[in-house]
């Protein structure tokens, strides 16, 4: 199985090709934006509804867009010339959000609609379209010894209310394209990604931003507890960023991956429980814990089945997760010094 470094794409780009980038205010777009700006693409345009003072980086040379993409006009606006789009666009965070706010995950799907769209109209090559695990059949997941998660497992269909429903009909708008109008569009459904620059307070932050936060404040105050969301027993697999952006590129250039939606996360399943212990090991303490049974928790276990990506591109995300918690609980920490310093910091 190939390394990071051995890995060589055919992006059929030049370097003055415009790739746009929505979400590009956010965590992955972001990432994704200051990835291709450091292989030397000078056209990057990133889009996002946030102010600009609320991008969670902003990177050298990119063109920023402050646009709302649900209206059809901002999107039109946004793929003019674009040769490759990748759609990272969406009303998101953790099992929190998504779970007390489905109508705005479900109106995210206005964003795909319109983009794809736009896409076609531009006359872009390629489309990227960013779904999630939360696209799989929920009766699959109702146990925390889950079996990894197959692609052909996201049917018959049974999603995650709101959030994952719109994950799966936006993959079904990228097939239907591809066989109607030959709009080539790759999507990858992305398992728990985590790492620096990402959301860690305010209520969006997924389970490894939260912990590293939580354990943070303990330390801050004194009061060495922890409230965990469940009784901790939930599995999840968690994906470092750096694989991500990695992997977003490998299958948005590959033909075999032509409107065929793929995993794109960790097969490394871990409990809630040992996750909160792999914190406090990082970070030197042991706290003591208490349960909100009554919070939400989602499914009880989610793991990738990583057979497919590493079949067609002999590659899997690599990163162990110890080495991704690590970094992330360092770069937290300096959001969190820098918080109470009073300076701006990454929310949401």
């Amino acid at each position: 199985m190939k390394k990071n470094s051995e890995i060589i794409i055919d992006r059929k780009l030049n370097k003055d090709d415009l790739i746009v980038i929505t979400g590009a205010g956010g965590f992955i777009g972001g990432s994704l934006a200051r990835y291709f700006h450091d292989l030397g693409y000078t056209r990057i345009r990133g889009v996002d509804r946030k102010p600009l003072p609320d991008w969670y980086q902003r990177v050298p040379g990119v063109e920023c867009l402050c646009m709302d993409l649900s209206d059809n006009a901002n999107a039109i606006r946004a793929a003019e010339g674009a040769i490759e789009v990748y759609n990272l666009a969406a009303d998101m965070g953790g099992m929190g959000f998504i779970e007390h706010f489905r109508v705005e995950c479900l109106r995210s799907i206005l964003v795909n609609t319109n983009m794809i769209e736009a896409s076609y109209r531009a006359g872009a090559h390629r489309y990227f379209f960013s779904s999630s695990a939360c696209a799989y059949n929920t009766d699959l997941q109702k146990d925390a010894n889950v079996r990894a998660l197959k692609e052909t497992d996201a049917y018959p269909a049974m999603a995650e209310r709101g959030y994952g429903w719109e994950k799966l009909v936006s993959e079904m708008f990228c097939e239907e394209y591809w066989v109607e109008r030959g709009l080539e569009t790759h999507v990858a459904r992305f398992h728990n990604i985590f790492g620096p620059n990402g959301t860690w307070f305010g209520g969006r932050e997924k389970a490894p931003a939260a912990m590293c936060r939580k354990v943070l404040e303990a330390l801050d105050t004194g009061n060495l507890a922890i409230n965990i969301w469940g009784d901790g027993s939930q599995t999840r697999s968690f994906c470092f960023i750096e694989d991500c952006v990695l992997g977003i590129d490998q299958i948005m250039h590959c033909d075999q991956l032509i409107a065929t939606p793929i995993n794109l996360g960790s097969s490394e399943l871990i409990s809630v429980n040992a996750l909160v212990g792999m914190v406090e090991d990082i970070a030197g303490v042991k706290l003591q814990r208490s349960y909100d049974l009554g919070a939400p928790k989602g499914v009880a276990g989610r793991n990738s089945d990583n057979t497919f990506i590493e079949k067609v591109l002999d590659w899997e995300p690599k990163t162990p997760l110890r080495t991704g918690m690590e970094k992330t609980y360092a770069w937290i920490a300096e959001q969190f010094a820098d918080r109470k310093a009073g300076k701006r910091v990454v929310k949401d």
